[in-house]
């Protein structure tokens, strides 16, 4: 048996030491630092890889291992389907009670009681963002999100070339650095893509 860490944070947050503190027993530890609506995972991706049949995944806090109810469900699936359990540090401890079964019965029901949670919060902190912005469009005050890249940047372009000449866009990511979906995106806005071979 293995108790291993998973630690996520935003680009915003930038620290880690909190969740490593919370964590302290482990014996190893994944991490990710996310940036907006990035969805890909390579450190909760090598966890479930690594993880085998008893071992505990133990995070900080629920939401950590995703931010919606979909991606909670399929992670805690995954693990559960590997024979590993979940720790969640900030859940109540059951520990005072001696039947397994009522325990976990217990535990899962508390999880689908904060997967609700955290849904719920995550959709009011969107709706205020929805608010916000458009207040700000009434008074002239929004201008969007920076873009990361120009047309003309020379890391976009370097990627554009490796796609056009065959790479897939995981490849690009791996040899020039831009997040799969994020030069996904920028290919699509820019028109480039790689001609159909005539059959």
């Amino acid at each position: 048996m293995c108790r291993v860490g998973y630690i996520r944070v935003s680009s915003k947050e930038q620290n880690w030491d909190r969740q490593i503190e919370n964590l302290s027993g482990v014996s190893k530890v994944f991490s990710d630092k996310l940036s907006g609506g990035d969805g890909d995972r390579p450190g909760l991706s090598a966890l479930l890889s690594f993880i085998r049949e008893g071992d505990i995944v133990v995070v900080s806090e629920l939401d950590r291992l995703g931010r919606n109810n979909k991606e909670l469900t399929e992670v805690m699936s995954i693990i559960h389907s590997k024979g590993a359990t979940i720790e969640i540090l900030n859940l109540p401890s059951l520990s005072g009670i001696r039947d397994e079964n009522l325990r976990q019965l217990l535990n899962n029901l508390i999880i689908e009681i904060y997967k609700y949670q955290a849904e719920e919060e995550r959709k009011r902190i969107l709706e205020r963002q929805r608010q916000g912005i458009e207040i700000a469009k009434r008074k002239g005050k929004y201008k969007g999100r920076k873009p990361m890249f120009k047309r003309n940047d020379i890391k976009l372009q370097h990627a554009f070339d490796l796609f056009l000449a065959g790479h897939s866009d995981r490849e690009v990511e791996e040899l020039v650095g831009i997040n799969a979906r994020t030069f996904r995106r920028y290919r699509e806005k820019y028109n480039v893509s790689r001609k159909k071979t005539p059959r």
